[in-house]
């Protein structure tokens, strides 16, 4: 079955004297192959249902209609175009999420290849047709359309893009752990800090220890820590942190001594300290285990050696690497600079409209990956925090 690739790219990379031997072609994405498409479906993404239109290549339309996102219904529809008409481009408007089952489903099928219309692309192809309604029928037409007479807007949607899309999943599941463990400690630090402040400045710094966490959980309360001792601490510390069981211990003790009077609400913080830092043991114990399925799949990728061995790149920053620079299109860049303002804070000097109040995701994406790695070396490597 035909698939997609870059003639432009494709030229690039031949030997000087040998791109005259490339059959000239429209720049950009085209379809290759034995055949080309015989028809060219359109879908529009959405929750529950997409919406489907299907032109020929004499532009008729043959399909226009509403399609759950159910992977036999979508089979059926796929297959009985195919059977009906030919080979099938279908393109969709969103290549994860709520349009991946549809992906994975054309991928699986012979007859079937998918393609991606950015969003950018899709805009501005929409203003060339009458009409100015946002409805799905209308979208779906406009990417049937693009794909049909615009073949150099699409994008590639290869099958080597699972793993990219595992490690995109995990990571935003570590991202959304790394807030909640934050909003968490700070909450329970605030708390500590409302019934015993001397307390706070011993424990604040560790409540993301596993041993001070278990500790607030059985002793929540100043009373509770004077009441239970200084062997009964230590030997509750010494489980998770044998080293700093004996200092901790004596810090905790002298913090207590220097609070006589028993403030407001601490009968009550006795209820809230053990759930938040049981809470916050919790989210530790789970962003571990989501670390080590991420480090399995960055050691599985083929770049991850040499993006770990830059300074300062660890397991989770070649992790967004992986899923927000590595396989982007970034030819689109309007500054060469672009890519070197890697440094946070870093001012936006001529290469972006100052009508827009942001620059576009693609944009975004493209600083990403340099921003993490100049503020990884910055913080863990002496040289490279001496040139920022």
């Amino acid at each position: 079955m035909e698939d997609l690739r870059n003639v432009d790219a494709e030229r690039d990379h031949l030997p000087a004297g040998q791109h005259e031997q490339m059959p000239v072609r429209e720049k950009g994405w085209v379809h290759v192959g034995a055949s080309s498409p015989a028809v060219f479906v359109g879908l529009d993404a959405g929750k529950s249902d997409h919406h489907a239109v299907a032109v020929t290549a004499a532009g008729k339309t043959v399909y226009d209609k509403a399609l759950p996102n159910d992977e036999a219904r979508l089979r059926a529809i796929l297959e009985e175009l195919a059977t009906a008409h030919g080979p099938v481009l279908m393109v969709v408007d969103q290549p994860a999420t709520i349009g991946a089952l549809a992906v994975a489903v054309a991928q699986a099928m012979e007859s079937v290849t998918v393609a991606y219309l950015p969003g950018l692309a899709m805009r501005r192809i929409a203003d060339l047709h009458p009409g100015t309604a946002k409805t799905d029928a209308r979208d779906a037409l406009i990417i049937a359309e693009a794909a049909r007479t615009m073949p150099h807007t699409l994008r590639e949607i290869r099958v080597d893009e699972a793993q990219i899309a595992e490690l995109a999943v995990l990571a935003g599941f570590d991202d959304d752990l790394a807030a909640q463990i934050t909003a968490t400690s700070n909450r329970l630090r605030g708390m500590l800090t409302q019934i015993h402040p001397a307390l706070e400045r011993v424990l604040g710094p560790r409540v993301g220890y596993p041993a001070v966490a278990e500790l607030l959980t059985r002793y929540p309360t100043p009373a509770k820590l004077a009441a239970a001792g200084r062997g009964h601490v230590r030997a509750r510390l010494r489980k998770h942190a044998p080293r700093l069981a004996e200092t901790l211990t004596e810090e905790i003790f002298t913090a207590l001594g220097q609070q006589t009077v028993v403030v407001a609400g601490t009968e009550a913080a006795a209820t809230v300290v053990p759930i938040l830092a049981g809470q916050l043991a919790a989210l530790t114990t789970q962003r571990a285990q989501v670390a080590s399925q991420v480090e399995v799949l960055v050691e599985a990728h083929p770049l991850s050696e040499v993006l770990t061995s830059m300074p300062g790149i660890g397991v989770r920053t070649t992790a967004r690497i992986l899923t927000e620079v590595v396989g982007k299109d970034f030819r689109r860049c309007r500054a060469p600079g672009l890519l070197r303002r890697n440094r946070p804070g870093h001012p936006a000097v001529g290469d972006l409209d100052p009508r827009r109040a942001r620059p576009p995701r693609w944009e975004q994406e493209a600083q990403t990956g340099p921003s993490q790695m100049s503020m990884g070396s910055g913080v863990r490597v002496g040289v490279s925090r001496g040139v920022l």
